[in-house]
């Protein structure tokens, strides 16, 4: 898959002084791409629309993972 047209935006929970860095693409068709905005070239993790509302919801119950992460 070609992410050089990925959007990267950095998480509003992501803090300013280097620690938890997540980004999140939202503009491929079918997919959200997730990565840690500390190594870009890493591999990043690919959801599809629905895993994305489910791994959402998780974490809006406090929970630190979905299923399909364990």
């Amino acid at each position: 898959m070609d992410l050089n047209n990925a959007q990267w935006r950095k998480s509003s929970f992501s803090g300013d002084t280097g620690g938890h860095c997540v980004e999140v693409a939202s503009n491929l068709p079918g997919l959200i791409a997730l990565r840690d905005s500390k190594k870009p070239h890493t591999r990043p993790l690919l959801l599809l629309p629905d895993e994305w509302v489910i791994f959402l919801k998780s974490l809006k119950q406090g929970r630190s993972h979905s299923s399909r992460f364990a």
